[in-house]
């Protein structure tokens, strides 16, 4: 029996019969799943465009509070990440296990970087008394509006990126240890899921960090 036929029989999962149709019901069932996420995303962004509408002023004040530094950084940091994955994604479908290997791990990477980065923000914020409440820093009642978004929006995003990370991680210790053949629809499917969180954010930069620095 050739390697090939090898490797396939051993990412084959119950209660598919071949790998092609497993692959298909995993894309799908993550398709399913995305779609779900992009409504809970899509509903509180819409629910926070429409008081931004309302409120133009506060929300602006509010806006030039964040750190753009930081969110411009991890923008970039992200992206690059999303890139990395999709590279591991095509190593692993064409059979190249140490660039598959090297591109999961510095996806990881990236992404451990990400919510580093988060984690200074977030002290910042912290300091500047910027947590919605009765020591919040602002007058404005609507900028409080503004930072209860941003935290749980952003407070999301990292919860779903520490999952990705995770996930990403059981990938490189399984195709390291020859545990998970690279055919498996898992890689696939992960860079599916990564590639979602990296979207996310690519809504939320702008949302959160450019109103009001507009010259």
């Amino acid at each position: 029996m050739s390697a090939a036929p090898q490797e396939m029989r051993r990412a084959l999962r119950e209660p598919w019969h071949s790998l092609h149709r497993q692959r298909q019901g995993a894309s799908f069932g993550m398709w399913v799943f995305l779609a779900s996420e992009a409504m809970f995303f899509g509903g509180a962004l819409m629910v926070f465009t429409m008081y931004r509408v309302l409120y133009p002023g506060p929300f602006a004040a509010a806006a030039t509070e964040t750190n753009i530094w930081y969110g411009s950084v991890n923008t970039a940091v992200l992206l690059t990440s999303s890139l990395t994955m999709a590279v591991a994604a095509q190593a692993a479908e064409t059979g190249l296990r140490r660039l598959t290997l090297w591109c999961l791990s510095i996806t990881a990477t990236l992404g451990m970087a990400f919510l580093v980065v988060k984690g200074f923000e977030y002290h910042e914020d912290i300091t500047k008394h910027l947590i919605p409440g009765v020591h919040f820093r602002l007058h404005e009642a609507p900028a409080q509006i503004f930072f209860a978004f941003y935290w749980v929006l952003t407070g999301v995003h990292a919860l779903h990126l520490t999952i990705g990370i995770t996930i990403v991680g059981i990938l490189v210790f399984q195709a390291w240890r020859n545990a998970r053949p690279l055919v498996s629809p898992a890689f696939e499917v992960a860079a599916l899921y990564w590639h979602l969180v990296d979207i996310v954010w690519v809504f939320l930069y702008p949302l959160i960090y450019l109103p009001g620095r507009s010259a």
